[in-house]
């Protein structure tokens, strides 16, 4: 058995080296030693030669192995597609013209035992792709660069944040109650003090009560969890920024939203236009500002509110294909609505503003109108990316807002939330005027990445269980590729926004 080394002494990535020594013509040598590290992803024995390409995080190089000059020639020449290798040797061109490092030392760091793929076709199956990730990131560049340009996001993302003065923060994960957002938590159980405890489906109510605490800018990128079902927009975990800020409301965060998802495209894309599935879409601050009915009006060519009767709103959304539920009132029609027969159409950046009060049980009232609330998502290319509010900031209110959801939940809506007496105990403490922010980070990275699905943004998405071969699949829940229908919602389905699930979610 070969042994592997514990390290080894690696002076120059392959991009390095295809840079530093891009001069050289075909034939010549540099008369500079390297020591490069990667994986084996072509190799080709040609009787006194090998060839091999050499790929690591940076790039590739060909490695070109002679007899008589590279040691263990004959294992260079057996090395299989996937192996792990490091080699010192001259840089040089070949007499062909391809930069290469002459190899005159190697050791073999990691032996590839399972078939690694096609390196030419890569790997297209699904179930490859997504379930051995590790597979698909080698086979496939394209996945890589995705994964890439979504670390410069956060990155990016993180860095303009600070520069504006936020404090980036952590709160917790394990959560007593379910708050934060409309959604099914997952739930476990403490033992070291023997009670329920919940996956957080948001963060927003621990990062008031910092505002309360006198931090006046906060932020948190981490992950949430909603025990619900999947489809190309949405995983049961996933990750997005929240950030809140005293003295502002949803106005100040509009503006504060299209500088950021602007800036952020110049910073990882270079260009504020980009084309996603094959359409154009500009990015370019400011973006459109237009009211939810007005959105729905221009739409449908309905004369819809808050205020048109139920059972009109009622008939609407059943002729739009909406299964209705009895204990929906005007707001949460005209959000089903809207949802069924507008979002999607929106494809150009828009806020979308003033949603009914009825389904914003976190958001402050509208000053001017007691039936609306003070609330917008930003929509780019016929989904949300997120959900902001002018932050309730009443206790009293937001009591009456839980005990509503509460009453909600004995009727049968399992996303409602509970009384949370601590959050509300905070705001006695006084929360001043304070704008709130949840934005989709998955959805953005698939935005700059042009990816039509969730999965192909996140490292290691959800999977159905892998079966044995001829074991059915049972209850028929689950989709070929992953996707998982839940309460009506299939594949494709997106009824969510924000902080009511979340984008993503």
């Amino acid at each position: 058995m070969t042994t592997v080394p514990y390290r080894f002494d690696q002076t120059s990535s392959a991009g390095e080296v295809v840079e530093r020594w891009s001069g050289l013509a075909a034939g010549e040598e540099s008369g500079d030693q390297v020591s490069v590290a990667g994986r084996v992803m072509l190799a080709r024995p040609q009787g006194k030669l090998g060839f091999a390409e050499l790929r690591d995080s940076s790039g590739a190089v060909q490695l070109f192995a002679l007899d008589g000059v590279t040691r263990d020639f004959d294992a260079f020449r057996r090395l299989r597609l996937g192996d792990w290798v490091g080699a010192s040797g001259e840089v040089v061109r070949t007499r062909r013209g391809e930069l290469s490092v002459k190899v005159a030392d190697w050791v073999l760091l990691a032996e590839a035992r399972r078939p690694f793929g096609d390196k030419w076709r890569g790997v297209t199956d699904v179930e490859t792709r997504f379930r051995q990730r590790e597979v698909d990131l080698w086979a496939n560049p394209e996945s890589r660069r995705t994964l890439l340009m979504r670390s410069q996001l956060v990155r990016r993302m993180r860095e303009r944040l600070w520069d504006m003065g936020f404090v980036e923060v952590e709160t917790p994960i394990l959560h007593p109650i379910p708050g934060g957002a409309h959604a099914r938590p997952f739930a476990t159980r403490f033992r070291a003090l023997d009670m329920d405890v919940y996956l957080r489906i948001a963060p927003e109510l621990y990062l008031k009560r910092l505002v309360v605490g006198g931090f006046e800018k906060v932020f948190e990128i981490g992950r949430l969890f909603r025990n619900e079902g999947m489809s190309p927009r949405h995983n049961p975990e996933f990750t997005t920024l929240e950030l809140y800020q005293a003295y502002a409301d949803y106005h100040d965060v509009m503006v504060l939203v299209e500088d950021l998802v602007s800036g952020l495209a110049l910073d990882v894309l270079g260009s504020t236009s980009l084309t996603y599935q094959g359409r154009p879409l500009d990015l370019t601050a400011p973006w459109r500002r237009a009211t939810l009915t007005e959105l729905v009006a221009g739409q449908t060519g309905l004369d819809v509110s808050v205020r048109t009767p139920r059972e009109e709103l009622e008939k609407w959304a059943r002729d739009a294909g909406v299964e209705v539920e009895r204990s929906w009132g005007p707001g949460k029609l005209l959000l089903e609505l809207y949802e069924k027969t507008t979002e999607g159409e929106l494809w150009d950046p828009v806020f979308v503003y003033d949603y009914p009060k009825e389904v914003s049980p976190l958001a402050r009232a509208h000053r001017d109108d007691p039936l609306l609330a003070e609330r917008f998502e930003p929509v780019v290319a016929g989904r949300e990316l997120g959900n902001a509010f002018s932050e309730l900031v009443d206790p009293d209110e937001q009591l009456a807002r839980f005990e509503e959801q509460v009453a909600a939940r004995d009727a049968g809506d399992e996303e409602a939330m509970a009384v949370d007496t601590d959050y509300v105990r905070a705001l006695e403490h006084g929360l001043p005027p304070t704008g709130g922010l949840g934005l989709g980070i998955d959805r953005l990275a698939m935005l700059f990445s042009d990816a039509a699905h969730i999965r192909e943004v996140i490292s290691f998405p959800m999977m159905r269980p892998e079966r044995a071969e001829g074991e059915g699949r049972g209850g028929g829940e689950v989709g070929d590729d992953g996707e998982v229908g839940d309460d009506g919602e299939g594949p494709g389905g997106d009824r969510e926004g924000g902080r009511r699930r979340g984008p993503g979610g």
